[in-house]
């Protein structure tokens, strides 16, 4: 899987939930909420304040491995 700003973060948690604590460590604890099946990585950072580009990369480089 490759990670992009337009992914819905429910679809990466299905994939691995070791993503969980990548989320987790951001202090975004999406996969709880209902809206991750429905939210982009890049609207989940803004509403959380986060960089987008940032979390896309540690993502990818997780799922890489």
């Amino acid at each position: 899987m490759k990670v992009t700003k337009d992914t819905v973060i429910g679809d990466i948690i299905d994939f691995n939930e070791g993503t969980k604590e990548i989320f987790s460590a951001i202090g975004m604890h999406c996969f709880d909420c209902p809206v991750s099946r429905m939210e982009s990585v890049e609207e989940a950072c803004a509403v959380h304040g986060q960089d987008v580009d940032e979390l896309v990369r540690k993502l990818n480089q997780f799922l890489g491995e």
